[in-house]
């Protein structure tokens, strides 16, 4: 329901990740993303000289924020009218999971980041990453989540990266407000929001080729307009942060 998306408290929980990109680049790597690619800090939205510091080009933004009233309330006016997403298949656009595992939206936010667009053809053949999406490929949302449900590989390096960090991570049983939405340049060149507790993949408009997830014209449709809804509707509390997948800096 487009009211309650919230995992339920029976489910199972993981240790929550730090937004943090190394943290993030080790989890991807352990699951089979070539070393190739990694994830980078993005310190603002405008300011040219440190936009130059992220390797371009961004294939998936991955935005942190803190869940808010107002977030919810456009979250709900936008999910109700909109029907439960059912595809599968070859044919579907972008591969979009929903969140069945408490705390798991870092998790989710980085298989989306990196299971779309030209990310997807940095994965390593062979890999349990590459394993996990031909064996998700065929199957509808709630069988696709059960099978993140019971990946040990995931699991598996998923506790392996929250032992990483700068801080203490919470407990897995903790309630955590702070959340991991995509923004993903798909195979056909349209910006996607990919989020594990929406009612599907949800499509933000066209870019350009030579356009990527951080361009001028993404940032509108993803990144700002997010934060320009939170901002519109009161919301006093804009702490957000963010990182980039893409090349790396030797």
């Amino acid at each position: 329901m487009a009211e309650n998306p919230d995992v339920s408290k029976n489910n199972k929980a993981f240790v929550p990740l730090e937004n943090n990109p190394e943290v993030m680049s080790h989890l991807v790597h352990q699951l089979g993303l070539s070393p190739s690619l990694g994830f980078t800090d993005v310190f603002s939205l405008d300011e040219p000289d440190l936009l130059a510091l992220v390797p371009r080009p961004s294939h998936a933004l991955l935005l942190v924020f803190p869940v808010s009233k107002t977030y919810e309330s456009s979250r709900i006016t936008e999910d109700g009218p909109l029907p439960e997403y059912s595809g599968s298949g070859p044919q579907e656009p972008v591969t979009w999971f929903k969140q069945t595992i408490r705390n798991a939206c870092g998790l989710i936010g980085l298989l989306h980041a990196v299971s779309n667009g030209e990310a997807r053809n940095h994965i390593l053949p062979g890999s349990d990453l590459e394993g996990l999406l031909k064996d998700a490929e065929g199957l509808e949302p709630n069988q696709r989540a059960d099978l993140l449900y019971e990946s040990k590989a995931l699991e598996s390096a998923h506790a392996d990266a929250a032992k990483l960090g700068d801080t203490q991570a919470p407990g897995a049983e903790d309630d955590v407000d702070l959340h991991f939405v995509a923004f993903v340049k798909g195979a056909d060149g349209k910006l996607w929001e990919l989020d594990g507790r929406r009612k599907g993949p949800l499509e933000r408009g066209v870019l350009e080729p030579e356009e990527d997830a951080l361009s001028e014209k993404a940032l509108e449709l993803g990144v700002r307009r997010f934060l320009e809804v939170e901002a519109k509707g009161g919301n006093p509390d804009l702490r957000f942060s963010l990182v980039s997948l893409g090349g790396v800096f030797d």
